[in-house]
């Protein structure tokens, strides 16, 4: 499968700040989206749950399911509670044809509270990477058993969200476990997402594309906001808009024959960041870059 470009619905409305966009229908977001260019959205909070439902929705409009957020919380689960917590999520996933899922460790996160600076994040209890490597692997191994992959997302205020934690992670799991490469939120965490790419991209299956303002990024870091008041500053752009350099990761991807989505995420304020201008920045840009790699 040759590599795609698909959207999260970030762009227009906003799950860790419902108040952004709250009032845009899921129509205008699926509409626009497509208009821009893209072929698949991951999933938001303004779409059915039920693949009877949104799978008609997507038809509509040409568009596949790319993937979808799920919040873990394997550090205080079981493996068997963790699998049967999932299974609405999977299910859905896995009847709409998406073969990834995006999987992020919640327990202690605070990138949903605007009230506490995002430096203040939770760190991994260090004793445990052992133990929490052989549950992931073996939740892991089992949606891999109903055509899914994690793709495990590294996220700013939260217990994965660091290069050293993407590699902790991923020397203590198995090849089960994907990773999914998000460019803003490691370069947000003072990190190098080329030098990540580098070093896992043999495990990397599922890739966020956000750009980073470096000015605003300083300003909030200096200014200890919160990850939610980052985003309403404008941490976060389009591909091409700020500071990372796709065409080098995009260089690196193709090296190693990615053949996943390539997914715009880039939350802004919407009222400010005009959804469908952005979205269609962003495709023409990503589209750029990855033609130029040889990715598409």
């Amino acid at each position: 499968m040759a590599v795609q470009l698909g959207i999260n619905p970030l762009t227009w409305t906003n799950d860790d700040l419902p108040s952004l966009g709250a009032e845009t229908p899921l129509e205008t977001c699926l509409t626009e989206g497509r208009q821009a260019g893209f072929a698949g959205f991951e999933l938001g909070n303004k779409f059915p749950r039920q693949a009877q439902i949104l799978g008609p929705i997507l038809a509509a409009h040409d568009l596949k399911l790319v993937s979808g957020w799920y919040s873990a919380e394997l550090l205080t689960r079981s493996v068997k509670e963790e699998i049967a917590a999932v299974q609405p999520h999977l299910t859905l996933l896995r009847e709409l044809g998406a073969t990834v899922m995006v999987f992020a460790e919640v327990t202690h996160c605070i990138h949903g509270n605007q009230d506490k600076p995002v430096y203040l994040r939770p760190l991994f209890p260090a004793e445990r990477w052992q133990e929490y490597g052989e549950k992931l692997t073996e939740f892991a191994r089992y949606t891999q058993s109903q055509g899914i992959q994690i793709a495990y997302h590294h996220h700013m205020g939260t217990v994965i969200e660091s290069a050293e934690d993407i590699d902790k992670l991923m020397e203590n799991t198995g090849e089960e476990v994907g990773l999914l490469l998000d460019t803003g939120h490691l370069t947000f965490a003072g990190d190098d997402p080329l030098t990540v790419a580098r070093r896992w991209c043999t495990r990397i299956n599922h890739v966020h594309c956000k750009d980073i303002r470096p000015d605003v990024l300083k300003d909030v870091k200096n200014r200890k906001t919160s990850f939610l008041d980052a985003v309403l500053s404008g941490v976060f752009t389009v591909p091409g808009d700020g500071c990372v350099d796709y065409r080098a990761i995009f260089a690196i991807l193709k090296a190693n024959n990615y053949h996943g989505w390539l997914v715009l995420e880039a939350e802004q304020d919407p009222a400010v960041a005009h959804p469908l201008t952005y979205a269609t920045l962003g495709y023409r840009n990503l589209h750029k870059f990855a033609k130029e790699a040889g990715l598409i």
